[in-house]
């Protein structure tokens, strides 16, 4: 089996490292043309566990990084070995109070940007329940959260 460990590393110190994904790649089928299951796993995910197949694939024939990647990529795409669309910016409106105050509502953040979004929020002071500051949610996308 092969695991395929992500870890962040915040402000690049091994000190503060902790694992936020993995990926189990295990040889299913054996031979010259092996079938392998990959599950990626994601920390903050619960809904991710995806489970793919890469089948018939020549053993020994590239990198590995190369069934890495397509098995990856089958997990993300319904089985197939290409990667889905790229994904785009995740938007949510902006709504403004009477006093002129703006402000993100976190169920109107699509998944899994909400989650991580939240994630991020935890300890912030928020303008009400359920939403966040405008101003963190770009800074957030921005990356300075």
């Amino acid at each position: 089996m092969l695991r395929v460990t992500v870890e962040l590393w915040p402000g690049g110190r091994e000190s503060g490292k902790r694992v936020i994904a993995t990926a189990d790649i295990s040889r299913v089928k054996n031979g010259a043309l092996a079938d392998y299951e990959v599950e990626l796993q994601e920390g903050l995910l619960e809904s991710v566990g995806n489970v793919a197949h890469v089948r018939k694939y020549p053993r020994w024939s590239a990198s590995v990084w190369d069934l890495v990647g397509r098995c990856i990529a089958a997990a993300l795409n319904e089985g197939k070995e290409e990667l889905p669309p790229r994904p785009t910016r995740p938007t949510a409106p902006v709504h403004v109070r009477d006093d002129g105050m703006h402000y993100v509502r976190l169920d109107e953040i699509p998944e899994p940007t909400r989650t991580f979004f939240g994630e991020n929020l935890a300890g912030s002071s928020i303008p009400a329940r359920d939403c966040a500051y405008a101003h963190d949610w770009d800074d957030f996308l921005n990356g300075y959260r």
